[in-house]
């Protein structure tokens, strides 16, 4: 009887110690599952705060709806057939005329140029003034209402690295009104520039920067983060190894020429008279009959003096070369036409020159009387 007793409590030890375990195991479970519910909750948490993080940056869009519908495409035609595109903004609004600035290089040669707006509406414009040294033109339209005329800015508040936008037609049709963003790269950017697509003739005084400039934005706006036209864009380094150099000229410079064109003056440069070749190029020199003995490395050389002309009335000479206009240095025909250019008709300046190897200076007043 008392070993039946001792089975019995055998048994309910094993039972009560399974219990126990039993218990134990679904504690630890239950443990266990409340660890790795909050875990998985917090990293939810985390991931869901990273998805709702948004970006407030709206870029410049607003700037460019600012301008966007000033900004023209010009279309050059030749025998009804569209030839060649660029681009250009209203600038000025006079009743129910409109002004529209672009590039020179643009409509050069062209009898027939007509302006798209945002709208697609066409106009035929008519060339106000144009202007090779500037590399400047004016258009304009008649009965232009409903017209939006661009803000203009200032260059001189501009810091090198603000933001800068262009609005442009680059390369065809396909991309009309396409918008490029950048920095202001540089001020005051001394850059030669050839008027007859050959040689180099003259300098410009441009802004440079790495906003995408291609073939058909020609005479668009560079304009600043308020949407205000600082410059317009003419032209780009190509080469290789080069990327993101652009220039614009500068607003203040267009809008000179331009009021002189809309109240009807003409561009007036003062002239030398003279013929002139770079002393480096030997070659030429060689043609014209010029051998020179100099140690000069730089400057331009007088090939022909006209006759009555302000160099002939100071006494300027067949193979003599210039080496400065007043205080600065010319180093070849595109730096003294730059320097030139920056007078009036009727200043008198100092040129100074080598004649047989001999440093003389002359002061030369300047007229319009016959061409250079």
């Amino acid at each position: 009887m008392e070993k039946k007793n001792s089975k019995k409590e055998n048994k309910n030890n094993l039972f009560r110690n399974f219990i126990i375990l039993l218990i134990v195991f679904l504690l630890g479970a239950a443990a266990m599952y409340y660890g790795m519910t909050n875990f998985k909750s917090e990293s939810t948490v985390i991931n869901k705060s990273q998805k709702n993080v948004t970006i407030t940056d709206t870029g410049i869009a607003d700037s460019v709806e600012k301008l966007y519908d000033s900004v023209v495409v010009v279309e050059v035609f030749q025998n009804d057939t569209l030839a060649a595109s660029g681009t250009g903004f209203v600038y000025q609004s006079k009743g129910n005329k409109a002004y529209i600035l672009t590039n020179n290089h643009v409509v050069k040669g062209a009898k027939n140029v007509k302006v798209m707006f945002t709208n697609k509406k066409e106009m035929d414009a008519k060339i106000e003034g144009n202007d090779d040294y500037s590399d400047l033109a004016v258009l304009s339209v008649e009965n232009a209402d409903n017209i939006v005329v661009a803000s203009i800015g200032d260059t001189s508040k501009s810091r090198l690295g603000d933001t800068v936008f262009t609005i442009g037609a680059p390369l065809d049709t396909t991309y009309y009104w396409t918008v490029t963003r950048g920095v202001l790269s540089g001020k005051e950017r001394m850059v030669e520039v050839s008027t007859d697509n050959q040689s180099a003739d003259y300098v410009m005084k441009v802004l440079q920067t790495d906003a995408s400039i291609n073939s058909g934005n020609s005479g668009g706006p560079l304009a600043n983060a308020n949407g205000e036209v600082i410059g317009i864009t003419n032209m780009k380094l190509v080469s290789d190894g080069v990327e993101g150099i652009g220039f614009a000229i500068p607003i203040e410079d267009a809008v000179q020429f331009a009021n002189l064109i809309i109240s009807g003056e003409k561009i007036k440069r003062p002239l030398l008279g003279i013929k002139m070749i770079d002393l480096t190029d030997r070659y030429t020199l060689y043609q014209q009959g010029i051998t020179l003995n100099t140690e000069l490395t730089s400057g331009v050389v007088v090939v022909e003096v006209q006759k009555g002309s302000p160099a002939d009335k100071a006494g300027l000479k067949r193979g003599d070369i210039i080496t400065k206009l007043n205080d600065e240095e010319i180093k070849n025909l595109a730096s003294l036409r730059y320097h030139l250019y920056k007078q009036n008709v009727g200043d008198v300046i100092t040129l100074t020159f080598e004649r047989s190897e001999k440093m003389q200076s002359t002061k030369v007043k300047l007229n319009m009387t016959n061409d250079e």
